[in-house]
C-alpha cells in the first residue's frame, strides 16, 4: 500500500519496455502513490515490449515517441497535457540505446553514425525534452525531471563503450538546464546513478554478469534493485524533496564511494 506521497500529481514516464524495466517498476510505484500518467517509448519498442499490460494495470495511455525527432516530442507532451488535464509534476527519462554496443563495436573502432545515434537517443533526447517543456511551458513549478544514469560518465567501464560519454552529457545537461529551468520556473532536474541492474537493456553489455557480481561484492549494501530505484525515483518526484536540483544522485549501495572492499580483495588473493 502507498502513502500517496503523488497525490494529484501528472506525468510522463519514458521507457518502459517489459517488466524487468526500471521505468516499468517506476509507473507500478507512481501508480501506487497516486499518480497519474502517460506512458511513451519508441514505436518499434512498443512493438517488442508489453507496455500495453503496464497501461492496463497503472490505468494510463500509451502515447508513441521517437525521441530523436522534435515533431514527436513536441505532439507526446501536447497529447500528455490534454490527456492528463493540465501542466506536467514529474517526468522520468529512461533512454539508452547504443548500435555499436549491439553490433560489438569495440570503443577503439567505433562506427560514428552510429554514434551520433547514441548521443542523440541517450543524451541530447533528454535536452530535446526540457525544451520542448520548457517552450511548451508544459511543467508546474516545483516539477521534477529525472534522468537515469551510470557511474561510467565518470568511471571507465571497458565494455560500456560510448554510451560512457552519453551518460557523460546527459549529467551535464541535468546540470545546465537544471540551472535555466530552475530559474524560470522552478523546476528541478536531476539525475540518479544507479546500480547495475539486470534490465533488458543492461544484459546486453558484455561481461554484464560478472560485473554484476563484482559491483555486489564492491557495495556495503549491496546492488539497489529496479523496485529500489523506483522508490528513489518516488521521492524525487514529491515534494519532499522539491529543493534537490542539479545533481547527480547516486543510487547505487554506497558503490560510488569505496575504493574497494574486504570481498573483492580476498578474492584478490595470489594461490
Amino acid at each position: 500500500m502507498g502513502n500517496n506521497i503523488l497525490k494529484g500529481k501528472k506525468g510522463i514516464i519514458f521507457g518502459a519496455l517489459d517488466e524487468r524495466s526500471i521505468a516499468w517498476k517506476v509507473a507500478e510505484k507512481c501508480h501506487e502513490e497516486g499518480a497519474t500518467f502517460v506512458l511513451t517509448n519508441a514505436p518499434i519498442a512498443l512493438r517488442m515490449g508489453t507496455i500495453n499490460q503496464l497501461a492496463e494495470a497503472t490505468n494510463s495511455i500509451v502515447i508513441p515517441c521517437d525521441v530523436s525527432l522534435d515533431e514527436d516530442m513536441k505532439t507526446l507532451v501536447e497529447q500528455a497535457t490534454e490527456k492528463l488535464g493540465g501542466k506536467l509534476d514529474f517526468v522520468l527519462h529512461s533512454v539508452g540505446m547504443s548500435l555499436n554496443v549491439r553490433k560489438k563495436n569495440p570503443y577503439t573502432d567505433l562506427n560514428y553514425d552510429y554514434m551520433h545515434k547514441t548521443l542523440d537517443i541517450s543524451a541530447i533526447s533528454f535536452h530535446r525534452l526540457l525544451q520542448t517543456c520548457y517552450n511548451m511551458d508544459a511543467l508546474n513549478e516545483w516539477a521534477s525531471v529525472v534522468g537515469l544514469t551510470y557511474i561510467a560518465g565518470q568511471r571507465v567501464f571497458p565494455d560500456y563503450n560510448e554510451m560512457a560519454e552519453a551518460k557523460s552529457m546527459l549529467e551535464s545537461i541535468a546540470r545546465s538546464m537544471g540551472y535555466h529551468y530552475g530559474k524560470a520556473k522552478k523546476v528541478r532536474v536531476n539525475t540518479i546513478s544507479q546500480s547495475p541492474t539486470m534490465t533488458s537493456a543492461g544484459s546486453g553489455i558484455g561481461g554484464f554478469d560478472s560485473f554484476l557480481a563484482y559491483a555486489q561484492h564492491m557495495s556495503p549494501l549491496g546492488n539497489a534493485s529496479a523496485d529500489d530505484c523506483a522508490n528513489y525515483c518516488v521521492s524525487l518526484f514529491s515534494d519532499y524533496t522539491r529543493m534537490v536540483t542539479m545533481q547527480n544522485l547516486f543510487h547505487d549501495g554506497g558503490f560510488s564511494y569505496t575504493g574497494v572492499s574486504r570481498e573483492v580483495m580476498d578474492m584478490m588473493k595470489p594461490e
